[in-house]
């Protein structure tokens, strides 16, 4: 059976094979991840459909067309019964050891590359899954430990490569004869005070984007802020009746998601496009959500959110990120869209200014709140305040357009009971 880069969208015509997880020669079961797979928009696992032997023909770190073959796998060996004597193989490496717990392609580049076992790390993800906060904590630990007593030396110096945090960029005497570059965080090693880093194919992706809504938009932004009071205070009265309920506590997403279409209700324009010279009018709602990757930023859709529940809009958000750690995002997740939202509060923002996605004409940026002295009613209070961005298209959103849209946003979260209500 033949192992072939698989159509993952129209759009996509190469991908660039970043990782075997099995070696020629090796047995594979049906349905076992083989190999990890990334283009300019998703990166993927590919996994066995037969057990048997796998040849690889392809190696990894090469860019390939799509449909391109790339390995076999002879199914004519499945069904042989394995000895009843077992052989005892020696232990591979502890660079090549696989894990056990499931983790993500990074977290398992990272345990090669640091010389980790599986079995040294205690997972506190979901199923004992390994992060990489986890991983670094290991990593920083056995730098930590004394150094193992010295031995007389031999007759060969060996080059000593020092023992770094994977952040922390690492820079050898000499390169490796033969090495591979799989994703942007893989370096291409140098002699001098440099290193070059290849851009995968999905942060070129990103580059380009980013270049073009820069180039091809009349892009502004306008800013205001929300109380979050009234949010916080709804949020920890339901939060057991929602963890009873749906399974889950209510999240702040949620909140700004069902205000941006009541928003986008009343101003339609925020929610429409521009092909060429004509206005394209969307009368339905798909907010883009933007989630942070360990490969970059994507931002996968829901489709019709004005019809979901409150509960319904965090499930869907919670599954999105579950299949970004694991490689099964599909393109059809990416597609589409009429306006979206990122919150940088989540890695500690106060204020940016988010940029288009195009051909979307606005997108929403939200920030950290911070307990900040406003006035109500005459007097000086404390209270959870959070800065809201909104960047719009200026050839299709007027100013007073866009200010207005972004304090009626403001509005729905000051006062959320009607939204709740709803959902």
């Amino acid at each position: 059976m033949e192992i072939k880069i698989p159509e993952v969208g129209e759009s996509v015509r190469e991908a660039l094979l970043a990782k075997w997880f099995k070696k020629s020669g090796d047995t594979v079961k049906r349905d076992e991840p083989l190999c990890e797979i990334e283009t300019d928009k998703i990166t993927l696992d590919l996994n066995a459909d037969a057990s048997g032997v796998l040849a690889i023909s392809v190696t990894e770190g090469t860019t390939v067309a799509v449909g391109t073959t790339i390995g076999q796998i002879d199914e004519s060996v499945a069904g042989v019964e394995t000895p009843a004597v077992a052989v005892v193989e020696p232990e591979p490496p502890k660079a090549e050891k696989r894990a056990d717990a499931p983790t993500s392609p990074s977290v398992r580049r990272e345990m090669r590359e640091n010389g980790i076992s599986p079995d040294e790390v205690a997972g506190s993800g979901k199923e004992g899954r390994i992060s990489l906060d986890d991983l670094f904590s290991r990593i920083s630990e056995k730098t930590k430990m004394p150094p193992a007593a010295k031995t007389a030396p031999t007759a060969e110096v060996a080059v000593p490569i020092p023992v770094v945090l994977p952040s922390t960029p690492v820079v050898i005497a000499k390169p490796p004869e033969k090495f591979s570059v799989h994703t942007e965080e893989a370096p291409v090693y140098s002699a001098g005070r440099m290193e070059r880093h290849p851009m995968s194919p999905l942060r070129k992706r990103i580059a380009e984007r980013l270049v073009a809504a820069r180039q091809q938009t009349a892009m502004l932004t306008t800013f205001n802020e929300a109380d979050l009071t009234h949010v916080k205070s709804l949020r920890s009265k339901y939060r057991e009746h929602f963890l009873q309920r749906h399974g889950m506590a209510l999240g702040l997403m949620p909140f700004f998601v069902k205000a941006v279409i009541e928003a986008l209700k009343e101003f339609p324009l925020v929610n429409a496009s521009i092909d060429d010279y004509d206005i394209i009018h969307h009368h339905y709602y798909d907010i883009g959500v933007a989630i942070g990757g360990e490969k970059g930023l994507v931002v996968p859709v829901l489709r019709n959110a004005d019809r979901l529940k409150l509960y319904e809009i965090d499930r869907a958000i919670a599954d999105f990120s579950e299949k970004i750690k694991t490689n099964h995002l599909a393109i059809a997740d990416l597609e589409g869209g009429t306006f979206s939202i990122s919150n940088g509060g989540v890695y500690g923002s106060m204020l940016s200014t988010p940029i288009l996605n195009p051909p979307q004409s606005a997108v929403l940026g939200m920030h950290a709140i911070q307990d900040r002295p406003v006035v109500r009613d005459d007097q000086i209070v404390i209270r959870p305040m959070m800065y809201l961005a909104l960047s719009y298209d200026h050839r299709i959103i007027d100013g007073r357009e866009a200010v207005n849209f972004l304090k009626k946003v403001k509005e729905y979260i000051d006062d959320p009971e009607e939204l709740l209500l709803e959902g």
